[in-house]
């Protein structure tokens, strides 16, 4: 192009006046420290008024308008640098990323553990329970399976027991005089005897006697009356006798409780 021998040539003019204020400055800085000095800010200002005035000249051979030059994009030089721009994130590696699922998986693991222990000991529980149950329905069964057939019997022992109150005490053991009635009466009070003893054996206790404290648990009384040589509180009267069977009342006994004067 036209312009480029007169380029050329203000930059022939351009390097000499950048040679002859260096061998300035370097004279100067020989010769003393204050010449350094006052050497400096002249030779920048020649370079400043020369590097202008080339500019200005240059810019007269250029083709192209200053309004349509293009700005120069601004290279890594010039831009500051921010921290965040410096600062390189470093990528995640094979081991993050694989221990992310393992960590999922074993506190997934462990949660099943966790389960399975709470209904193992759930399932050991309810089985120690059943087996607890199951005994002592057995033991129940097993000590009241004669109730039903111990309370047919109880009758049977009521009437025996009025047959002996029946006899007047006088002619119980009058075997000379009444000896039918008194073998009677010593027949009745052995069978009486016998099944008491087989009641006994079986677990079937009878109690309610005169004297005893009123249990209401145990006692059922019909009706109260005073008494001044018996103790209040206390039975005085037995209308029908008691039976436990194995420490459990099958039939509470009929009394008549002692009451205050």
């Amino acid at each position: 192009m036209a312009f480029r021998p007169n380029s050329f040539r203000f930059a022939r003019v351009l390097a000499k006046e950048l040679t002859a204020t260096s061998g300035r400055c370097s004279s100067s800085y020989v010769v003393s420290t204050q010449s350094v000095r006052s050497c400096a800010p002249i030779a920048s200002h020649n370079f400043l008024t020369s590097s202008a005035d080339n500019a200005l000249q240059l810019r007269k051979f250029s083709t192209k308008s200053d309004s349509n030059a293009e700005p120069s994009a601004p290279t890594d030089a010039d831009s500051p640098s921010t921290p965040e721009e410096t600062t390189e994130t470093a990528p995640p590696t094979d081991d993050d990323a694989a221990s992310s699922p393992e960590a999922n998986k074993l506190a997934e693991l462990e949660n099943q553990i966790k389960d399975l222990k709470d209904n193992l000991l759930r399932s050991l529980a309810e089985q120690e329970n059943t087996r607890r149950i199951a005994k002592r329905d057995v033991e129940q069964a097993r000590s009241f399976a004669i109730a039903s057939f111990a309370k047919s019997l109880l009758d049977t022992s009521d009437n025996l027991s009025r047959a002996l109150d029946a006899v007047p005490e006088e002619l119980r053991h009058d075997h000379v005089n009444h000896p039918v009635l008194a073998n009677l009466y010593e027949g009745i009070s052995m069978t009486d005897e016998g099944l008491t003893k087989a009641f006994a054996k079986n677990g079937l206790v009878k109690f309610g006697q005169r004297g005893e404290k009123f249990d209401p648990n145990k006692h059922e009384a019909l009706f109260e009356y005073p008494d001044p040589n018996g103790e209040v509180g206390c039975i005085g009267q037995v209308m029908k006798v008691g039976f436990t069977l194995n420490n459990r009342v099958v039939r509470p006994a009929e009394v008549g409780v002692v009451k205050a004067t």
